[in-house]
């Protein structure tokens, strides 16, 4: 398992705008410049963070992102997950679906990597932007 350059890029770009004021609409090329983020790549990004309902989008002269939940409200699960889909160690315990190879009904490893898979996503639930933004930020 390897969490993708996509929510990588997703989760800075939603912590530099959590960082920010609350009232404040964060353009695409600030967050690009100040994350290092490529401009086109994140537009992609910023526009899947509001099909998700992360962020917000404003259009026009004024417009801009904001965050659609509070920083306690998103977690960095819910970045990722936005981005790459459901979150898994393995195949076996990808999302809700459960294991479907043939050895399902025996296999030894299976309460092993479920067990595994729940605290790891719970990690990263309690994990909220609010938490995080507190954090020193890299120079």
């Amino acid at each position: 398992m390897k969490i993708s350059r996509k929510a990588d890029y997703a989760l800075r770009a939603v912590l530099h705008i959590a960082r920010q004021p609350n009232e404040k609409r964060n353009s695409i090329n600030v967050i690009a410049e100040t994350e290092s983020i490529p401009r086109d790549f994140l537009a992609k990004i910023l526009k899947e963070l509001t099909r998700a309902q992360i962020l917000k989008s404003y259009q026009g002269v004024h417009g801009g992102y904001q965050l659609a939940k509070t920083p306690t409200q998103v977690s960095v699960l819910d970045v990722i997950e936005a981005m790459d889909g459901p979150l898994g160690l393995n195949l076996c315990v990808r999302g809700d679906r459960g294991c479907d190879c043939d050895k399902a009904d025996h296999c030894s490893m299976y309460p092993f990597w479920s067990k595994l898979q729940v605290q790891f996503r719970s990690q990263l639930k309690g994990e909220t932007l609010a938490k995080l933004k507190g954090g020193a930020k890299k120079k």
